[in-house]
């Protein structure tokens, strides 16, 4: 689904699934084929202080690659690799990566992400703290290991630890100053 309020495309979105105030807006889209972690606010002051790239919020995501991801790619987007944006290329800022268990507890995909038999995949975690549009695709495409599943697991000291798609959790104000701010 889209994490917008406004459908396209015929595509679900999040109105289709829940009800909120007029004035609540996601912090951070996902892109269509990705999944996780969505913060909704109507926090103006909060929204910025996550959006802009000043402030540096740490955004982890887990990343299911089609091969056996190398340790030259890993360096390199631990370096920090080029990609489009919007036209533009610019290098990304250095992030950090670890590999994953192949047997990461993560709930099924709807609808499931393409197997082929014979070409092996990795999970690979990568904490950012900038958010480009479609960066994460965008680096692994550069070290030639394309994204099959992207799940943004962790925005600042939130996490999707014992949640389940769909699952929405209410925090007050302080709670989000607590995980964001301090």
């Amino acid at each position: 689904m889209l994490s917008q309020f406004t459908a396209t495309d015929g595509k679900l979105c999040l109105k289709d699934i829940m009800e909120v105030p007029n004035d609540v807006y996601p912090v951070g889209r996902l892109d269509y084929d990705s999944e996780g972690l969505l913060l909704l606010t109507n926090d103006t002051k909060i929204n910025h202080q996550l959006l802009s790239p000043q402030f540096e919020h740490k955004r982890i995501y887990w990343v299911q690659v089609e091969g056996m991801i190398t340790s030259e790619a890993i360096a390199m987007l631990t370096a920090g690799v080029s990609i489009n944006n919007n036209g533009i290329i610019i290098k990304t800022k250095p992030a950090r990566l670890a590999l994953l268990k192949d047997d990461i507890a993560v709930p099924e995909r709807n609808p499931p992400i393409r197997f082929r038999k014979n070409i092996p995949t990795s999970w690979v975690e990568i904490q950012l703290t900038e958010g480009k549009n479609r960066q994460v695709r965008k680096m692994f495409a550069s070290v030639q290991f394309p994204v099959l599943r992207l799940i943004r697991a962790q925005i600042g000291a939130f996490t999707i630890q014992d949640m389940q798609p769909g699952d929405l959790i209410s925090l007050s104000n302080e709670e989000v100053q607590e995980g964001f701010f301090r």
